[in-house]
Protein backbone atom coordinates (compact mmCIF):
# COMPACT_ATOMS: atom_id res chain seq x y z
CA UNK A 1 0.00 0.00 0.00
CA UNK A 2 2.91 2.28 0.51
CA UNK A 3 4.39 1.76 -2.56
CA UNK A 4 1.12 3.22 -4.40
CA UNK A 5 0.56 6.32 -1.83
CA UNK A 6 4.19 7.36 -2.63
CA UNK A 7 3.66 6.64 -6.56
CA UNK A 8 0.49 8.84 -7.01
CA UNK A 9 1.65 11.63 -5.03
CA UNK A 10 5.36 11.28 -6.87
CA UNK A 11 3.17 11.51 -10.03
CA UNK A 12 1.27 14.03 -9.31
CA UNK A 13 3.50 16.54 -7.61
CA UNK A 14 6.08 15.83 -11.00
CA UNK A 15 3.52 16.50 -13.08
CA UNK A 16 2.08 19.99 -11.20
CA UNK A 17 5.28 20.97 -10.79
CA UNK A 18 6.27 21.58 -14.61
CA UNK A 19 4.21 25.00 -14.23
CA UNK A 20 5.36 26.56 -10.99
CA UNK A 21 8.85 26.41 -12.12
CA UNK A 22 7.93 28.38 -15.22
CA UNK A 23 5.36 30.92 -13.60
CA UNK A 24 8.08 32.04 -10.62
CA UNK A 25 10.91 32.76 -13.22
CA UNK A 26 9.03 34.01 -16.07
CA UNK A 27 7.07 36.51 -13.65
CA UNK A 28 10.45 37.97 -12.75
CA UNK A 29 10.90 38.49 -16.67
CA UNK A 30 7.74 39.98 -17.48
CA UNK A 31 8.16 41.97 -14.81
CA UNK A 32 11.52 43.41 -16.40
CA UNK A 33 9.83 43.62 -20.09
CA UNK A 34 7.12 45.78 -18.89
CA UNK A 35 9.79 47.98 -16.73
CA UNK A 36 12.00 48.13 -20.22
CA UNK A 37 8.62 49.99 -21.57
CA UNK A 38 8.17 52.13 -18.90
CA UNK A 39 11.64 53.10 -19.34
CA UNK A 40 12.15 53.32 -23.41
CA UNK A 41 8.58 53.61 -23.93
CA UNK A 42 9.27 50.97 -26.91
CA UNK A 43 6.18 48.78 -27.72
CA UNK A 44 8.50 45.88 -28.69
CA UNK A 45 8.75 45.22 -24.88
CA UNK A 46 5.06 45.96 -23.99
CA UNK A 47 3.97 43.61 -26.83
CA UNK A 48 6.25 41.08 -25.41
CA UNK A 49 4.59 41.61 -21.90
CA UNK A 50 1.73 40.16 -23.38
CA UNK A 51 2.93 37.37 -25.00
CA UNK A 52 4.67 36.31 -21.65
CA UNK A 53 1.32 37.02 -19.68
CA UNK A 54 -0.73 34.67 -21.92
CA UNK A 55 1.88 31.66 -21.44
CA UNK A 56 2.13 32.98 -17.79
CA UNK A 57 -2.01 32.35 -17.20
CA UNK A 58 -2.09 29.22 -19.01
CA UNK A 59 0.67 27.19 -16.95
CA UNK A 60 -0.97 29.26 -13.72
CA UNK A 61 -3.92 27.60 -14.53
CA UNK A 62 -3.03 24.28 -14.58
CA UNK A 63 -0.70 24.77 -11.56
CA UNK A 64 -3.74 25.82 -9.45
CA UNK A 65 -5.65 22.67 -11.22
CA UNK A 66 -3.12 20.10 -10.78
CA UNK A 67 -2.02 21.62 -7.34
CA UNK A 68 -5.55 20.90 -5.73
CA UNK A 69 -5.42 17.25 -5.93
CA UNK A 70 -2.10 17.24 -3.58
CA UNK A 71 -3.64 18.89 -0.88
CA UNK A 72 -6.62 16.60 -0.92
CA UNK A 73 -4.14 13.06 -0.58
CA UNK A 74 -3.03 15.34 2.80
CA UNK A 75 -6.23 14.09 4.20
CA UNK A 76 -6.54 10.59 1.78
CA UNK A 77 -3.20 9.04 1.60
CA UNK A 78 -1.27 11.00 4.30
CA UNK A 79 -3.70 11.36 6.95
CA UNK A 80 -1.72 10.23 9.82
CA UNK A 81 1.20 12.86 8.95
CA UNK A 82 -1.22 15.11 8.48
CA UNK A 83 -2.90 14.17 11.85
CA UNK A 84 0.76 14.28 13.44
CA UNK A 85 2.27 17.08 11.91
CA UNK A 86 -0.75 19.70 10.59
CA UNK A 87 0.28 21.94 13.68
CA UNK A 88 3.17 22.68 12.22
CA UNK A 89 3.32 22.30 8.23
CA UNK A 90 -0.83 23.47 8.13
CA UNK A 91 0.87 26.84 9.67
CA UNK A 92 2.88 27.46 6.26
CA UNK A 93 0.54 25.96 3.80
CA UNK A 94 -2.27 28.16 4.98
CA UNK A 95 -0.43 30.82 4.80
CA UNK A 96 0.66 29.47 1.02
CA UNK A 97 -3.05 29.95 0.37
CA UNK A 98 -4.28 32.63 2.00
CA UNK A 99 -1.54 34.64 1.27
CA UNK A 100 0.59 34.65 -1.46
CA UNK A 101 -1.91 32.71 -3.72
CA UNK A 102 -4.45 35.27 -3.31
CA UNK A 103 -1.87 37.97 -3.95
CA UNK A 104 -1.28 36.23 -7.32
CA UNK A 105 -4.77 35.29 -8.29
CA UNK A 106 -6.05 38.48 -7.36
CA UNK A 107 -4.25 40.64 -9.73
CA UNK A 108 -3.50 38.34 -12.94
CA UNK A 109 -7.21 39.47 -13.94
CA UNK A 110 -6.07 42.95 -13.36
CA UNK A 111 -2.61 42.71 -15.19
CA UNK A 112 -4.55 40.22 -18.03
CA UNK A 113 -7.11 42.73 -19.27
CA UNK A 114 -6.84 46.36 -16.77
CA UNK A 115 -3.95 47.75 -18.63
CA UNK A 116 -6.15 50.29 -20.43
CA UNK A 117 -8.17 51.14 -17.11
CA UNK A 118 -4.96 50.76 -14.30
CA UNK A 119 -2.38 52.69 -16.93
CA UNK A 120 1.33 51.79 -17.75
CA UNK A 121 2.49 52.34 -14.25
CA UNK A 122 -0.35 50.55 -12.20
CA UNK A 123 -0.09 47.94 -14.59
CA UNK A 124 3.81 47.47 -14.11
CA UNK A 125 2.43 47.67 -10.00
CA UNK A 126 0.18 44.56 -10.57
CA UNK A 127 2.84 42.41 -12.42
CA UNK A 128 5.37 43.23 -10.04
CA UNK A 129 2.65 42.27 -7.27
CA UNK A 130 2.23 38.70 -9.09
CA UNK A 131 5.69 38.42 -8.87
CA UNK A 132 5.75 39.32 -5.14
CA UNK A 133 2.70 36.16 -4.61
CA UNK A 134 4.56 34.02 -7.03
CA UNK A 135 7.72 33.99 -5.07
CA UNK A 136 6.07 33.95 -1.98
CA UNK A 137 4.12 30.83 -2.52
CA UNK A 138 7.20 29.55 -3.60
CA UNK A 139 9.42 30.20 -0.28
CA UNK A 140 6.12 29.08 2.36
CA UNK A 141 6.13 25.83 0.29
CA UNK A 142 9.61 25.36 0.79
CA UNK A 143 9.59 26.61 4.51
CA UNK A 144 7.39 23.69 4.72
CA UNK A 145 9.62 21.11 2.75
CA UNK A 146 12.47 22.88 4.75
CA UNK A 147 11.26 21.94 8.23
CA UNK A 148 10.36 18.29 7.34
CA UNK A 149 14.03 17.92 6.14
CA UNK A 150 15.35 20.05 9.28
CA UNK A 151 12.50 20.43 11.99
CA UNK A 152 13.35 23.08 14.07
CA UNK A 153 10.86 25.38 16.50
CA UNK A 154 9.07 22.06 17.40
CA UNK A 155 7.46 19.95 20.41
CA UNK A 156 7.08 15.88 20.13
CA UNK A 157 3.76 15.53 22.59
CA UNK A 158 3.50 12.03 24.33
CA UNK A 159 0.82 11.27 21.34
CA UNK A 160 3.13 11.55 18.38
CA UNK A 161 1.73 15.14 17.23
CA UNK A 162 4.07 17.88 16.63
CA UNK A 163 3.15 21.12 18.10
CA UNK A 164 4.88 24.44 16.97
CA UNK A 165 7.01 26.40 20.38
CA UNK A 166 8.81 28.90 17.86
CA UNK A 167 7.25 30.21 14.83
CA UNK A 168 9.91 32.25 13.75
CA UNK A 169 12.44 29.67 13.58
CA UNK A 170 10.26 28.42 10.68
CA UNK A 171 11.43 30.93 8.48
CA UNK A 172 15.06 31.22 10.23
CA UNK A 173 15.98 27.56 9.53
CA UNK A 174 19.11 27.52 8.11
CA UNK A 175 17.87 24.53 5.45
CA UNK A 176 15.60 27.32 4.07
CA UNK A 177 16.99 30.64 2.50
CA UNK A 178 19.64 27.87 0.64
CA UNK A 179 16.76 25.66 -0.46
CA UNK A 180 14.57 28.40 -1.09
CA UNK A 181 17.35 30.49 -3.54
CA UNK A 182 18.52 27.08 -5.29
CA UNK A 183 14.97 26.40 -6.13
CA UNK A 184 13.99 30.01 -7.18
CA UNK A 185 16.69 30.54 -9.13
CA UNK A 186 16.68 27.11 -10.69
CA UNK A 187 13.04 28.16 -11.86
CA UNK A 188 14.40 30.88 -13.63
CA UNK A 189 16.69 28.79 -15.39
CA UNK A 190 14.05 27.02 -16.70
CA UNK A 191 12.41 30.53 -17.69
CA UNK A 192 15.14 31.32 -19.57
CA UNK A 193 15.55 28.75 -21.46
CA UNK A 194 11.85 28.92 -22.32
CA UNK A 195 12.32 31.91 -23.49
CA UNK A 196 15.75 32.13 -25.24
CA UNK A 197 14.52 28.79 -26.99
CA UNK A 198 11.42 30.65 -28.40
CA UNK A 199 13.13 33.63 -29.59
CA UNK A 200 15.52 30.91 -31.53
CA UNK A 201 12.76 29.46 -33.15
CA UNK A 202 11.25 32.85 -34.30
CA UNK A 203 14.31 33.63 -35.63
CA UNK A 204 15.47 30.35 -37.47
CA UNK A 205 11.26 30.67 -38.80
CA UNK A 206 12.27 34.07 -39.78
CA UNK A 207 9.27 35.23 -38.01
CA UNK A 208 9.00 37.91 -35.67
CA UNK A 209 12.20 38.15 -35.93
CA UNK A 210 12.52 41.36 -33.73
CA UNK A 211 11.04 39.88 -31.24
CA UNK A 212 12.71 36.86 -31.48
CA UNK A 213 16.23 39.11 -30.86
CA UNK A 214 14.87 40.23 -28.09
CA UNK A 215 13.63 36.87 -26.33
CA UNK A 216 17.08 35.39 -26.85
CA UNK A 217 19.21 38.43 -25.69
CA UNK A 218 17.10 38.08 -22.58
CA UNK A 219 16.91 34.67 -21.81
CA UNK A 220 20.74 34.64 -22.10
CA UNK A 221 21.82 37.37 -20.08
CA UNK A 222 19.07 36.00 -17.15
CA UNK A 223 19.83 32.37 -18.12
CA UNK A 224 23.46 33.15 -17.64
CA UNK A 225 22.97 35.04 -13.94
CA UNK A 226 20.26 32.12 -12.67
CA UNK A 227 22.88 29.02 -13.80
CA UNK A 228 25.23 30.08 -12.08
CA UNK A 229 24.03 31.42 -9.16
CA UNK A 230 22.02 27.73 -9.05
CA UNK A 231 25.74 26.15 -8.76
CA UNK A 232 27.64 28.83 -6.51
CA UNK A 233 26.49 29.94 -3.74
CA UNK A 234 23.58 28.65 -3.45
CA UNK A 235 23.78 24.54 -4.55
CA UNK A 236 27.14 24.64 -2.16
CA UNK A 237 25.74 25.75 0.86
CA UNK A 238 22.87 23.28 0.13
CA UNK A 239 24.83 20.38 -0.52
CA UNK A 240 26.93 21.78 2.97
CA UNK A 241 23.59 21.47 4.86
CA UNK A 242 22.92 18.43 3.56
CA UNK A 243 26.80 17.14 4.83
CA UNK A 244 25.69 18.40 8.49
CA UNK A 245 22.55 17.21 9.00
CA UNK A 246 22.13 14.44 6.03
CA UNK A 247 25.43 12.86 6.25
CA UNK A 248 24.29 9.49 5.21
CA UNK A 249 22.15 10.96 2.29
CA UNK A 250 25.08 12.89 1.31
CA UNK A 251 27.06 9.71 0.80
CA UNK A 252 24.24 7.81 -1.18
CA UNK A 253 24.31 10.97 -3.32
CA UNK A 254 27.76 10.61 -4.24
CA UNK A 255 27.62 7.32 -4.06
CA UNK A 256 30.56 7.09 -1.14
CA UNK A 257 29.93 2.84 -0.14
CA UNK A 258 33.21 3.45 1.85
CA UNK A 259 34.41 5.75 4.06
CA UNK A 260 37.19 7.49 2.66
CA UNK A 261 39.30 8.62 4.88
CA UNK A 262 42.47 10.18 2.81
CA UNK A 263 40.62 12.68 1.01
CA UNK A 264 37.01 11.69 -0.95
CA UNK A 265 37.09 11.87 -4.97
CA UNK A 266 34.40 13.30 -7.15
CA UNK A 267 32.29 10.84 -9.54
CA UNK A 268 32.03 12.16 -12.43
CA UNK A 269 30.59 8.76 -14.09
CA UNK A 270 29.80 5.65 -12.31
CA UNK A 271 26.98 3.14 -11.72
CA UNK A 272 25.80 2.43 -8.20
CA UNK A 273 25.84 -1.27 -7.47
CA UNK A 274 24.18 -1.40 -4.19
CA UNK A 275 24.68 -5.14 -3.86
CA UNK A 276 28.40 -5.27 -3.30
CA UNK A 277 28.51 -1.60 -2.27
CA UNK A 278 30.49 -0.31 -4.73
CA UNK A 279 30.60 2.06 -8.23
CA UNK A 280 30.73 0.28 -11.70
CA UNK A 281 32.60 1.94 -14.88
CA UNK A 282 33.45 4.69 -12.53
CA UNK A 283 35.24 7.94 -13.69
CA UNK A 284 36.81 9.98 -10.94
CA UNK A 285 39.05 12.93 -9.76
CA UNK A 286 40.70 12.20 -6.41
CA UNK A 287 40.04 14.41 -3.10
CA UNK A 288 38.17 16.83 -4.94
CA UNK A 289 35.17 15.83 -2.82
CA UNK A 290 36.62 16.87 0.39
CA UNK A 291 38.05 19.81 -1.26
CA UNK A 292 34.77 21.43 -2.83
CA UNK A 293 33.40 20.41 0.56
CA UNK A 294 35.28 20.79 3.31
CA UNK A 295 38.16 23.29 2.12
CA UNK A 296 40.85 20.49 2.51
CA UNK A 297 41.97 18.03 -0.23
CA UNK A 298 42.70 15.64 2.58
CA UNK A 299 39.46 15.68 4.59
CA UNK A 300 37.59 12.29 5.51
CA UNK A 301 34.11 11.91 3.81
CA UNK A 302 31.94 9.46 5.85
CA UNK A 303 30.53 6.66 3.28
CA UNK A 304 27.92 4.47 3.84
CA UNK A 305 29.24 2.11 6.06
CA UNK A 306 29.47 4.74 9.10
CA UNK A 307 25.44 4.42 9.34
CA UNK A 308 22.97 1.79 10.31
CA UNK A 309 21.23 0.39 7.42
CA UNK A 310 17.98 1.64 9.13
CA UNK A 311 19.22 4.86 8.13
CA UNK A 312 19.69 4.33 4.70
CA UNK A 313 18.16 6.23 2.33
CA UNK A 314 15.71 4.13 0.60
CA UNK A 315 16.69 4.03 -3.24
CA UNK A 316 19.92 4.94 -3.00
CA UNK A 317 20.42 4.08 -6.95
CA UNK A 318 17.48 6.90 -7.62
CA UNK A 319 18.93 9.21 -5.52
CA UNK A 320 22.06 8.85 -6.90
CA UNK A 321 21.37 9.11 -10.56
CA UNK A 322 18.72 12.11 -10.07
CA UNK A 323 21.80 14.00 -8.17
CA UNK A 324 24.29 13.58 -11.16
CA UNK A 325 21.76 14.06 -13.46
CA UNK A 326 20.61 17.39 -11.88
CA UNK A 327 24.25 18.23 -11.80
CA UNK A 328 25.53 17.29 -14.79
CA UNK A 329 22.35 19.11 -16.72
CA UNK A 330 23.11 22.53 -14.42
CA UNK A 331 27.14 22.17 -15.73
CA UNK A 332 25.68 21.72 -19.11
CA UNK A 333 23.56 24.96 -18.71
CA UNK A 334 26.36 27.18 -17.55
CA UNK A 335 28.10 26.20 -20.69
CA UNK A 336 25.56 26.82 -23.28
CA UNK A 337 24.83 30.17 -21.62
CA UNK A 338 28.36 31.70 -21.53
CA UNK A 339 28.75 30.27 -24.35
CA UNK A 340 25.82 32.43 -26.16
CA UNK A 341 26.65 35.28 -23.51
CA UNK A 342 30.67 35.30 -25.28
CA UNK A 343 28.55 34.76 -28.76
CA UNK A 344 26.22 37.65 -27.92
CA UNK A 345 29.07 40.00 -26.84
CA UNK A 346 30.93 39.41 -30.79
CA UNK A 347 27.14 40.09 -32.19
CA UNK A 348 27.21 37.04 -33.69
CA UNK A 349 25.23 34.93 -31.67
CA UNK A 350 21.64 35.47 -33.89
CA UNK A 351 23.89 34.36 -36.90
CA UNK A 352 25.41 30.87 -34.88
CA UNK A 353 22.60 28.56 -36.08
CA UNK A 354 23.68 25.48 -34.57
CA UNK A 355 23.61 27.66 -31.37
CA UNK A 356 20.46 28.53 -31.72
CA UNK A 357 18.90 24.79 -32.43
CA UNK A 358 20.33 23.92 -29.11
CA UNK A 359 18.73 26.48 -27.47
CA UNK A 360 15.22 24.60 -29.12
CA UNK A 361 16.57 21.10 -28.00
CA UNK A 362 17.48 22.30 -24.46
CA UNK A 363 14.09 23.95 -23.49
CA UNK A 364 12.88 20.84 -21.64
CA UNK A 365 16.18 19.94 -20.38
CA UNK A 366 15.47 22.68 -17.10
CA UNK A 367 12.47 20.97 -16.20
CA UNK A 368 14.11 17.67 -16.21
CA UNK A 369 17.27 19.08 -14.08
CA UNK A 370 14.35 20.59 -11.59
CA UNK A 371 11.97 17.86 -11.41
CA UNK A 372 15.51 15.31 -10.65
CA UNK A 373 16.46 18.12 -7.86
CA UNK A 374 13.19 17.59 -6.04
CA UNK A 375 13.58 13.53 -6.54
CA UNK A 376 17.14 14.47 -4.51
CA UNK A 377 15.45 16.44 -1.98
CA UNK A 378 12.82 13.52 -1.76
CA UNK A 379 14.37 10.55 -1.90
CA UNK A 380 17.04 11.63 0.02
CA UNK A 381 14.98 12.36 2.74
CA UNK A 382 13.43 8.67 3.03
CA UNK A 383 13.13 6.72 4.97
CA UNK A 384 11.65 9.58 6.84
CA UNK A 385 8.95 12.04 6.18
CA UNK A 386 10.60 14.42 8.57
CA UNK A 387 13.81 14.01 9.02
CA UNK A 388 15.07 11.16 11.75
CA UNK A 389 11.62 11.92 13.76
CA UNK A 390 8.50 10.35 11.47
CA UNK A 391 8.94 7.41 9.45
CA UNK A 392 7.14 7.62 5.88
CA UNK A 393 5.82 4.22 6.77
CA UNK A 394 4.23 5.36 9.90
CA UNK A 395 2.71 8.57 8.05
CA UNK A 396 0.60 6.64 5.45
CA UNK A 397 -3.57 6.42 6.10
CA UNK A 398 -3.93 2.71 7.61
CA UNK A 399 -7.32 2.79 6.31
CA UNK A 400 -7.38 3.80 2.26
CA UNK A 401 -6.57 0.25 0.61
CA UNK A 402 -3.95 -0.34 -2.48
CA UNK A 403 -6.79 -0.76 -4.67
CA UNK A 404 -8.62 2.50 -4.19
CA UNK A 405 -4.91 4.48 -4.32
CA UNK A 406 -3.90 2.21 -7.61
CA UNK A 407 -7.45 2.82 -9.12
CA UNK A 408 -7.18 6.83 -8.63
CA UNK A 409 -3.41 6.92 -10.02
CA UNK A 410 -4.59 5.13 -12.97
CA UNK A 411 -7.17 8.48 -12.96
CA UNK A 412 -5.03 10.77 -12.78
CA UNK A 413 -2.56 9.63 -15.38
CA UNK A 414 -5.75 9.51 -18.03
CA UNK A 415 -6.90 12.88 -16.93
CA UNK A 416 -3.48 14.38 -16.53
CA UNK A 417 -2.76 13.73 -20.04
CA UNK A 418 -5.77 15.36 -21.35
CA UNK A 419 -4.86 18.05 -19.37
CA UNK A 420 -0.82 18.07 -20.99
CA UNK A 421 -2.39 17.67 -24.16
CA UNK A 422 -5.12 20.48 -24.10
CA UNK A 423 -1.90 22.61 -22.77
CA UNK A 424 0.57 22.40 -25.14
CA UNK A 425 -2.12 23.14 -27.89
CA UNK A 426 -3.07 26.55 -26.21
CA UNK A 427 0.62 27.19 -25.79
CA UNK A 428 1.05 26.17 -29.29
CA UNK A 429 -1.15 28.59 -30.52
CA UNK A 430 0.04 31.69 -28.51
CA UNK A 431 3.51 30.87 -29.98
CA UNK A 432 2.20 30.23 -33.50
CA UNK A 433 0.42 33.65 -33.51
CA UNK A 434 3.63 35.56 -32.08
CA UNK A 435 3.65 38.80 -30.08
CA UNK A 436 1.65 40.31 -32.80
CA UNK A 437 0.29 39.50 -36.10
CA UNK A 438 2.49 39.06 -39.44
CA UNK A 439 1.65 41.65 -41.89
CA UNK A 440 1.23 39.51 -45.00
Amino acid sequence: MLFYDRMQFAFTITFHYLFPQLTMGLSLIIVYFKWKFLKTNDPHYNKATHFWMRIFALNFAMGVVTGIPMEFQFGTNWAKFSELTGGIIGQTLAMEGMFSFFLESSFLGMFLFGEKILGHRWHFVTGLLICLGSWASGFLIIATHSWMQHPVGYEMLANGKFVLTNFSALFTNEWLWPSYLHNQMASMVTSSFVVAGIGAFYILLNKNVSYGKLFLKTGVVFGLISSIIVAMPTGDLLAKNVVKHQPVTFAAMEGIFHTEKKGAEIVLIGQPDVKDKKLDNKIAVPNVLSFLTYGNWDTEVKGLDQFAIDKHPTNISGLYYAYHIMVGLGTLFIGVMLLAAFQLTRNKLFQTKWLLCAFMFLMPFPYIANITGWYTAELGRQPWLVYDLLRTADGASPTVSSGNTLFTLMGFVGLYALLGMLFAILVGKIIYHGPEPVKK
